[in-house]
């Protein structure tokens, strides 16, 4: 098992052991190694293997599963990120295209099976990050905007500070007060986040007279990463998004789960542009067979971190998954009704299948895989399995505190302009001191979000499930459980966005039949108990962690706004 913080980046291939789709006309117009194992034998029934693909933010990978959940066969492909200028951040839609059919296919060989065994291909991917093309040519006006993208960030700074978003704020006050409904105390918080798609799309607009006299003339089709493989799949004859990845761009309303028109209309943003919404888990449509040799049936939609929620078999009210990957994403189930936050968690779509759908709340800290890999570019450690040890071959950071904010601080804190710093670096420190303390940042972050998550939603927590690479750290998942003063189960599959649109495929075309068959497929690598109170862990780190957040009020405001 990779002990590497980011999503699995090297080139494999491994065998192992709603609505109506809307119809849009046709489009026009590394090498890997394969490893032996064991092979199933061919031409068993068509429901025995279902294909779940994750289109990461490093890595694309597709893995085979079976009745089980055991995986038969992977492939993986790094995603090639484009850096055309500063804060810019692209993917090429065709080189995504190529890799998306390659990894399906090699998986599909590595398992040793064919297309027509696979009973349905669920898809998970990365979440804001769009393109959009022209509803009568299929040519694509521009790269995917991936979620880190900046080019909007001084859009999304003067809006924030603007006189119309006070009024809108003050107007949210005010209806929420008449009618006391939480989608206008929402109105009332509410702020444009760099990473969604609102600011991006409105600067294209701007920058593009052509992209923008087409998309008001209705001629635009918008579409996340699920969409646009949807449409490529089936040969431009589907045209629709699920609730999980449009609840995450910014503009889409979950209280009346429609595309927000106020705000479309506000942004001068044509609403027209927008996919149909449709549920998470059902066949949206059939990949054609030119591409795959069987017409597979494409049966879940999901974005990442929902998809891994329910890879996690977190189904009921109280469940929390923590994701620690490039950065970290904890996720509370908060039942039927969406959570309205007054410290940024986020409140998301987690799935619509059938009449029942699943609402989340979800806070994130942005740098955690992140800072780990710069800790090693500066040379603090040279093989990531090597850190945890590291860490505790001494017996704290010797005073030091890292606060980990490259790109700036999430909630609770909420503040884009915070650095990143060290502090407390003495003439004594070594690289063990620094690299202890940088993880235990980490720690400290999830602790924050748990306790905003605890306070905020007034929800008891049932169980804590994590994944991603940074989990594979034994020393930061030991100290989470101490100071979170909860079990937290590691599973011994952590790609949990595969499983989870696996899982989602499965249910569509009845490879399993319930959620209750899914938890008794569920398995686990390690449980880690926090240790009793007689081992004085919290007493320990209670002043440690007083410090750090005096550390973390140092970083704050540190970067100027936009407009100083």
């Amino acid at each position: 098992m990779s002990d590497d913080p980011r999503e699995s980046s090297e080139e494999d291939v491994t065998p192992a052991g709603g609505g109506d789709s809307a119809t849009v006309p046709p489009q026009s117009g590394p090498r890997q190694h394969a490893q032996a194992g064991p092979r199933e034998p061919r031409g068993g029934p068509r429901d025995q293997y279902v294909l779940g693909v994750d289109v990461g933010t490093s890595t694309l990978r597709c893995h085979v599963y079976d009745k089980l959940a055991n995986v038969k066969g992977s492939s993986s492909k790094k995603v090639h990120l484009l850096h055309p200028q500063p804060g810019w951040v692209e993917m090429d839609p065709e080189v995504l295209w190529t890799d998306f059919v390659d990894v399906v296919n090699e998986a599909i060989r590595a398992a040793g099976v064919t297309a027509g065994q696979v009973a349905g291909l669920g898809i998970s991917t990365q979440r804001c990050t769009f393109t959009m093309w022209d509803r009568e040519t299929g040519e694509l006006y521009h790269n995917f905007l991936t979620w880190q993208d900046l080019r909007g960030s001084e859009l999304v700074e003067s809006w924030n500070n603007s006189l119309t978003m006070k009024a809108v704020h003050g107007g949210g006050s005010l209806l929420y007060l008449m009618s006391r409904s939480k989608r206008f105390l929402a109105a009332n918080v509410l702020k444009f986040l760099p990473q969604q798609i609102t600011m991006k799309v409105m600067w294209l607009l701007q920058n593009n007279l052509t992209l923008r006299r087409r998309a008001f003339n209705g001629l635009v089709s918008f579409g996340t990463i699920d969409t646009w493989l949807l449409w490529k799949l089936t040969g431009g004859q589907v045209y629709a998004t699920d609730y999980s990845c449009a609840s995450s761009t910014g503009l889409y309303d979950p209280y009346i789960r429609q595309w927000n028109k106020f705000f479309t209309n506000l942004l001068s943003i044509p609403i027209s542009i927008f996919p149909p919404v449709e549920d998470t888990s059902k066949i949206h449509g059939v990949c054609e067979t030119k591409w795959f040799g069987a017409p597979i049936p494409i049966a879940s939609l999901v974005a990442d971190q929902q998809a891994a929620m329910f890879g996690e078999c977190c189904f009921d009210p109280g469940d929390v998954k923590c994701t620690m990957g490039t950065g970290s994403f904890m996720d509370i189930n908060v039942g039927s009704t969406p959570h309205t936050s007054m410290a940024g968690l986020y409140p998301l779509i987690g799935w619509k299948i059938g009449d029942e759908i699943v609402f989340l709340a979800e806070g994130n800290a942005s740098d955690t895989g992140t800072a780990i890999d710069w800790a090693r570019s500066i040379g603090l450690f040279e093989d990531y399995a090597e850190t945890a040890e590291l860490a505790e071959s001494v017996e704290d950071s010797s005073g030091v505190y890292f606060v980990p904010a490259f790109n700036g601080i999430q909630a609770p804190v909420n503040d884009p302009r915070a650095c990143s710093l060290f502090l407390g670096l003495s003439s004594t420190t070594t690289k063990a001191h620094m690299l202890r303390a940088l993880l235990e940042s980490l720690v400290f972050r999830n602790k924050q979000l748990y306790e905003t998550m605890l306070n905020e939603t007034k929800i008891p927590i049932t169980y804590i499930r994590a994944d991603g690479g940074v989990s594979n750290n034994s020393f930061v998942m030991q100290l989470t459980a101490d100071l979170l003063n909860r079990t937290i189960t590691r599973p011994k599959h952590v790609d949990m966005s595969s499983l989870g649109a696996a899982f989602l495929a499965g249910l569509a075309v009845g490879m399993w039949k319930s959620k209750e068959e899914l938890k008794g497929l569920q398995t686990s690598e390690r449980v880690f108990q926090p240790r009793p109170v007689s081992e004085g862990v919290w007493e320990k780190y209670r002043h440690i962690v007083e410090q750090w957040e005096r550390a973390v009020k140092r970083s704050l405001y540190w970067y100027p706004a936009k407009n100083e």
